[in-house]
């Protein structure tokens, strides 16, 4: 391939970036989560945990020998839209075909849908390894993925086998079309319109910010495209969801031209390998769609795929922070710089920037916020295998309820928390991390896109508190709680700190508390008021999930240690964000509820006029 290894400055480790902490993988994905017991179900009996760990080192063999290497330059040299083509980086050509070879894009799929039906939790795992390697490289497989997925479901027999093994084979890539430049995040408001035309539709309209929407890699792109039927109602109830080809099957054989256009490209911050495009659809009458699905039920089928998308977004963020904390940790171990506060002799050698305090403070809140959200998108991945496949229907509504819960957390924990994350590996660097020469202010780009997109941070927090804590009567709250009391049980039993087990119990019962006052609030007609807060609400209860699961590896941990264990540094690593994040983290939560419950509202008493 030609490609130089990414520039790591003068003070870098000699060993490559890791990308994430295999032991720490290993111990969140075995020794708390049980993945290995999901081959239990039968959906999963042809697996067992040494085809889950085979896959995921070949997943992270192929990311750090051929896509992190790729990293630097897909950054510096981006797609250029030429001749009413995006070009993309020729590294991606050699990429491209060899990640699809492995089976990225179909891993989780069914045998009968022709992939390799490995469990979500799994795929999961090895997808972080691609993500951190190179996220934009691996967007290319995600999206193609998501899209072959929703053809998969709502697809006619025909439209299956027409696409779906192309798709799977990385011989057609897929998107989605949804975002329109009026609409942004209200998809209630797009106008793309869909006109019947004997056994397809004629879709006119614009589309923007479409993530891989062009390149030169594939022979054709498949758009998942949210539009109107001509006639149908204005809002949600009115958009239906079509497949829509840049390359369309010609009467004689082979592709065509589908009057799909690309006018422009997006220049982003991040993510800059993967080229974000506005679609132009229909300008000559002949843009041609397929309908998936049920009329006028395209959002309700583009959500029920909604929770695999954002998990896979919190699965960037997670890994995006977690390849900044590996090389900032590398950086802190090698780079010479002062002495300790006891040692006055300036004759005497410099230490390890790791040697001082400040230093180890910020590399463990980084490691408290990539392993702790390492733990909850596996989790929530767990629950998306349990809700699809577990074997009694009660255990299915459990998961699908939790499933359902977690989901905007997982989005947005690893995402804001991660940008924190990853600023602190630049602060670690020091002023060489505000340098391009080195890698950290790259992946600072990248990470603040997961904030945005898949629903930013306040739609996040809207569905949350007005949808998901309260559903059915407040089943998927009590839920959350049932497990956060196993949790502390299993943690005061292995001999944890009281004050972590009474700290999590009394925050537990806090966001229980507070939430039935909002939807009280809600119930007597006043959404606004118990909505106020909503992005609050979302941050006070991703700490307190997050602090569950600090608290299971915390008990796994002491587990270990008493039965004596190998990696004992590793157990106590854990130990030490645990109780970094349930004694400093977690006690920060008290101004956000009395922000909630006492509907403190400068935010919405400003009016536009005073800014």
């Amino acid at each position: 391939m030609g490609l130089a290894r990414p520039v790591r400055g003068i003070f870098a480790s000699a060993m490559p970036n890791p990308l994430l902490d295999d032991r720490g993988l290993d111990f969140v994905l075995h020794d708390v989560l049980d993945a290995g017991s999901l081959a239990r179900l039968p959906h999963f009996a042809d697996h067992g945990r040494e085809t889950f760990d085979a896959w995921i080192d070949l997943c992270r063999r192929f990311a750090r020998d051929v896509l992190y290497p790729a990293y630097r330059p897909l950054d510096v040299d981006p797609p250029v839209l030429r001749d009413g083509s995006v070009h993309v980086h020729p590294a991606l050509r050699e990429i491209w075909p060899r990640m699809a070879e492995l089976g990225v894009i179909s891993a989780s799929r069914p045998f009968e849908a022709g992939g390799q039906q490995i469990p979500a939790t799994v795929a999961l795992a090895a997808n972080l390894y691609l993500m951190a390697g190179n996220c934009a490289a691996y967007g290319y497989a995600g999206l193609t993925s998501g899209a072959a997925h929703l053809v998969e479901a709502f697809g006619s027999r025909a439209l299956r086998e027409r696409w779906l093994a192309p798709m799977h084979e990385g011989r057609f890539a897929g998107t989605m079309a949804l975002t329109e430049p009026q609409a942004g995040s209200s998809l209630a408001d797009v106008r793309t319109r869909a006109t019947p035309s004997g056994d397809h539709f004629l879709l006119t309209g614009s589309k923007i910010f479409i993530s891989g929407g062009d390149q030169d890699l594939t022979e054709n792109v498949v758009h998942m495209v949210l539009a109107r039927v001509d006639g149908a109602p204005p809002g949600t109830k009115g958009v239906s969801l079509f497949l829509v080809p840049k390359l369309r099957p010609a009467e004689g054989g082979g592709l065509e031209p589908n009057d799909v256009r690309v006018p422009g490209l997006i220049h982003k911050i991040g993510w800059r390998g993967l080229p974000s495009v506005i679609l132009a659809l229909g300008e000559a009458g002949d843009c041609r769609g397929w309908l998936l699905g049920e009329p006028g039920r395209g959002l309700a089928h583009m959500f029920q795929m909604m929770n695999e998308a954002r998990i896979m977004v919190g699965g960037n963020g997670v890994a995006t922070a977690s390849v900044a904390y590996l090389e900032s940790l590398a950086y802190a171990r090698e780079r010479p710089q002062g002495r300790p506060l006891r040692d006055r002799d300036p004759r005497s050698s410099q230490v390890p920037i790791i040697e001082h305090a400040d230093v180890r403070r910020m590399l463990l809140r980084q490691k408290a916020i990539v392993e702790g959200g390492l733990a909850l998108v596996l989790q929530a991945a767990r629950q998306a295998d349990l809700a699809a496949h577990a074997v009694r229907p009660e255990e299915r509504r459990r998961a699908q309820l939790l499933l359902d819960l977690l989901t905007p957390v997982a989005k947005t924990f690893p995402a804001e928390r991660g940008f924190e994350s990853n600023a602190l590996a630049v602060q670690v660097h020091g002023g060489y991390g505000y340098s391009s020469e080195y890698l950290p202010e790259a992946w600072l780009r990248d990470q603040k896109l997961n904030s945005i997109h898949e629903g930013t941070t306040g739609v996040q927090g809207l569905d949350l508190l007005g949808r998901k804590v309260m559903a059915e009567g407040g089943a998927a709250l009590a839920i959350l709680g049932e497990e956060i009391e196993a949790a502390c049980a299993r943690a005061d039993r292995a001999g944890v700190d009281r004050a972590w087990t009474s700290g999590l119990r009394g925050a537990a019962a806090d966001v229980g508390a507070l939430t039935l006052e909002l939807a009280g609030r809600g119930a007597g007609g006043d959404p606004e008021a118990m909505l106020l807060h909503s992005s609050d609400y979302l941050d006070l209860f991703s700490t307190v999930v997050v602090a569950w699961l600090w608290m299971l590896q915390g008990a796994v941990a002491l587990e270990g240690l008493a039965s004596g264990r190998s990696g004992a540094d590793m157990l106590q690593g854990k130990l030490s964000a645990a109780g970094y994040w349930l004694r400093f983290e977690l006690p920060r939560i008290g101004p956000l509820v009395a922000a909630c419950r006492d509907g403190e509202d400068s935010h919405a008493r400003v009016r536009p006029e005073w800014f």
